[in-house]
């Protein structure tokens, strides 16, 4: 049976221990990136099928994590928009070395 979270406070720190391996971590941190970069770009150009792109860069990169280093499934696929917000959150978190990169 999932787990119930009523809010985000609750569901970081599960998002983050399905998150313990670091290259997990680091693969997300640099899909998330490309994705916010293309995404800029997106809009700075009016290039808008990039759009799609930086979601597909977004968690592809996670999701090499997940199955290949984490050996779980990501939590969008039950979370989708807590999951989401997660991605960011950590990181946020791993910019500015409140979790290890």
């Amino acid at each position: 049976m999932a787990e119930r979270f009523d809010n985000f406070a609750e569901f970081y720190p599960y998002y983050l221990a399905e998150h313990s391996d670091r290259t997990c971590r680091r693969l997300h941190f640099i899909g998330s990136s490309f994705g916010l970069a293309l995404l800029l770009a997106a809009v700075v150009t009016a290039t808008w099928w990039l759009i799609p792109v930086a979601f597909v860069q977004g968690y592809a990169w996670a999701w090499v994590g997940h199955f290949f280093f984490e050996h779980n499934k990501p939590a969008t696929f039950k979370y989708p928009w807590m999951s989401f917000k997660g991605d960011w959150v950590m990181w946020k978190d791993m910019l500015t070395g409140k979790i290890a990169f």
